[in-house]
C-alpha cells in the first residue's frame, strides 16, 4: 500500500530558486518515486493573513497553479486542489479549537515571531497552527515533506489528534515528518538564506534579462579565488565535478564565473517557462484540473469529517 503524502503551499508571491529547489523539485521527486498518494493544495485560506485582496489572491491562486504544473507535477499522479473548495477544512478546525488551549498555540513559532515584532496579532495568524492540523489530519496522512525549520507544524498535528484520539476515540492516524535532509539552504544574491523579505531572490521563471541582473549582484569576496556565493547557487545547476574543475581553471575571474552560471540557469529554466507559457494560454484547462482535484480532495475529507462528526455528537 502507498503511503499518504500531503502538502500546502500558500499562494503569496512569485516563487524563486530557493523555493524550487528547497520544496518544489522534492515533491514533484517524491510524486514521480511511486512510493506516494500524493495530495497538494493551495492554502488560499492561509494566505488571508497576508493578502486580503480579491484579485490579487486569484492571481497568485492561478499563478501557484500554473507553477507546480510547469515543474511537472501530474494531475494523474497527485491531487492538486484548492484549500477553500473544501470546506472540511474550516468545520474541522473548529471543531479542534474546542479542545485546544490558548496556551498551547502561544508556543508557535509564527505567533511568537510576530509577538517579538510588536505586530498586532490577527487571529488567523494566532490559529494557524489549529488550520493546519485539520489541513493534514483530513487525508489520513502518512508524511507532511517539511524543511527542519518547519517539523513543527506536525508536531501540532499529531499533539492535536491525539488529544482529540483521547477524548473521543480512536480517528485520526499521526502523519510523521519527512525531513528533507538532502536539501541544503539555498543562498541568496547576498550570502543570506535566499528570502523574498530580504530581496536576495533569483525568480525561477525568469527571463533571461532577470537572471543576468540577479546574478550579477551577487556578493563576492574579493580575496577569494572561489566566490563562494557564486559556486553555491551554481552547483544546484551543475555536477559538483565538473563545477569544481571549471572553478579552479578560472579563479579569480568573478565575471566569468557569473557568465557561466547565467547560462545554466536559464538553460534550466528555460522549458518550464515555455511549458508554464503553453499552459497559460488556457486558464480553463488549469481550472479544470483544480475542480478535478477538489471533487477527489472533498470524497476523501468529507469521509473522515463524517467519522468525527459521529464521535462528537452531533449527528
Amino acid at each position: 500500500m502507498k503511503k499518504t503524502l500531503l502538502s500546502g503551499v500558500k499562494p503569496t508571491g512569485r516563487p524563486h530558486i530557493g523555493n524550487y529547489f528547497g520544496a518544489m523539485k522534492q515533491f514533484v521527486d517524491l510524486q514521480n518515486g511511486g512510493d506516494y498518494t500524493c495530495h497538494l493544495f493551495i492554502a488560499d485560506y492561509h494566505a488571508l493573513n497576508l493578502i486580503q485582496d480579491k484579485n490579487e489572491l486569484e492571481r497568485l491562486t492561478l499563478d501557484l497553479a500554473l507553477d507546480y504544473l510547469a515543474i511537472g507535477l501530474n494531475p494523474a499522479k497527485s491531487v492538486l486542489f484548492k484549500q477553500s473548495d473544501v470546506s472540511a477544512h474550516t468545520e474541522l478546525c473548529w471543531i479542534f479549537d474546542t479542545i485546544v488551549t490558548m496556551p498551547y498555540l502561544m508556543r508557535a513559532h509564527a505567533y511568537k515571531d510576530a509577538e517579538a515584532k510588536n505586530k498586532e496579532i490577527n487571529v488567523g495568524t494566532f490559529n494557524y497552527p489549529v488550520l493546519m492540523a485539520a489541513d493534514i489530519l483530513l487525508y489520513g496522512t502518512d508524511v507532511v515533506p517539511v524543511g527542519q525549520d518547519q517539523k513543527q507544524h506536525v508536531e501540532y498535528a499529531r499533539n492535536i489528534a491525539e488529544k482529540f484520539n483521547n477524548t473521543f476515540g480512536e480517528t485520526f492516524k499521526l502523519p510523521d515528518a519527512l525531513i528533507l535532509e538532502y536539501v541544503a539552504t539555498v543562498p541568496g544574491t547576498d550570502g543570506r538564506k535566499m528570502s523574498k523579505s530580504y530581496g536576495n531572490t533569483i525568480p525561477l521563471f525568469a527571463t533571461r534579462e532577470e537572471i543576468t541582473r540577479a546574478v550579477m549582484s551577487i556578493v563576492t569576496d574579493s580575496s577569494a579565488g572561489i566566490p563562494e556565493n557564486v559556486y553555491a547557487i551554481h552547483k544546484l545547476f551543475r555536477t559538483e565535478t565538473s563545477l569544481k574543475k571549471f572553478y579552479e581553471e578560472n579563479s579569480g575571474k568573478y565575471k566569468k564565473l557569473k557568465e557561466a552560471l547565467i547560462d545554466d540557469i536559464d538553460a534550466y529554466v528555460k522549458p518550464l517557462m515555455e511549458r508554464r507559457a503553453e499552459l497559460a494560454k488556457n486558464e480553463n484547462t488549469v481550472a479544470e484540473i483544480l475542480k478535478q482535484g477538489s471533487i477527489m480532495a472533498n470524497e476523501i475529507a468529507s469521509k473522515k469529517l463524517l467519522e468525527v462528526k459521529e464521535k462528537i455528537g452531533v449527528i
